[in-house]
Order: structure tokens, then sequence, then C-alpha cells
């Protein structure tokens, strides 16, 4: 039997809902080290992801170039300019206005070519783990690259 994503995944999944400000979703970010993170609503169904890059959006490509600066500043809490916060509305922005949808999963059962196959032919950097229909887990291209490497033979 081959490696299968409940081998390799991410069992404990950082997660927002809905709702979620782009503030303390850039929070999460910085706070849990990741880049992305799925997007629940109240019974636990994942109807979105939101990464870095959707996040980015609203600033435009001036402040896309200062991304880290941002992220950080968000995060820790630092006021930005009145002028800047008129401009871009981030009080405005929730997670359900910039996230990705619908958003590809899989399962615990996928096999790690299927999985690796999927991930490179969507360029998906991370895709939710369902259990019926439930969110359990979460499984990125670093997590398929380590399980490669610990591969005796490809």
């Amino acid at each position: 039997m081959g490696v299968r994503v409940k081998d390799i995944m991410t069992r404990d999944v950082v997660t927002v809902s809905p709702e979620a400000k782009l503030k303390e979703i850039a929070g999460l970010l910085v706070k849990h080290s990741v880049s992305s993170v799925p997007v629940c609503d109240e019974a636990g169904q994942v109807v979105g992801i939101i990464s870095e890059r959707d996040l980015l959006r609203p600033f435009g490509k001036t402040i896309a170039q200062r991304r880290d600066w941002w992220i950080s500043a968000l995060a820790q809490g630092n006021d930005l300019e009145p002028q800047f916060e008129t401009l871009i509305g981030v009080d405005q922005h929730r997670a359900t206005l910039l996230m990705t949808k619908p958003v590809k999963t899989t399962t615990e059962e996928t096999e790690l070519g299927e999985l690796a196959e999927t991930m490179s032919e969507n360029d998906i950097k991370r895709l939710p783990v369902l259990r019926d229909g439930r969110l359990v887990g979460i499984v990125s291209r670093a997590d398929v690259v380590r399980a490669i490497a610990g591969l005796s033979a490809i």
C-alpha cells in the first residue's frame, strides 16, 4: 500500500469564518507561519480558502510589492495612515469577499501520486482534506515533497 494523504496531512488546521476581517486573517497567517487558511461556515463546512495572494488583492500592485511589511504591520496591530485605510477599506474586507471558491479538496485515502498530479495540474499549493464532508486536515506541496523524499524507491 502506498503513501496516502492521511499519512502526510496536518491534522490541526487553522481556519477562519466567512466574516473574519482581513487584519485577523493576516494575523493568523503570521502567527501560524502558513500562507493560507480554509474558510469554514458555522456547520464546519469548507466554503472557501484564503491565501496571502487573496489578501493582496485589495491593496493593488504597489502595495502588493510590500507584502511582508503590511502583513506584519497588520498582524502586530500597528495603525496605518488614515488615508491609506480609507483608500483600501481594510475594515470592510471580510474572508467571504476575498476567498477563493469553490475549493478543490481531497480525501484522506487519496494516494500520493494522484494528489501530486492534482496539485500540479491545478497549480494548487494546499488542499483541505475532507472526511464525510467535514474538514479533518490540510495537505501542502511541501508535505508531498517530504513524502517523496522519504520514499526508498521512486
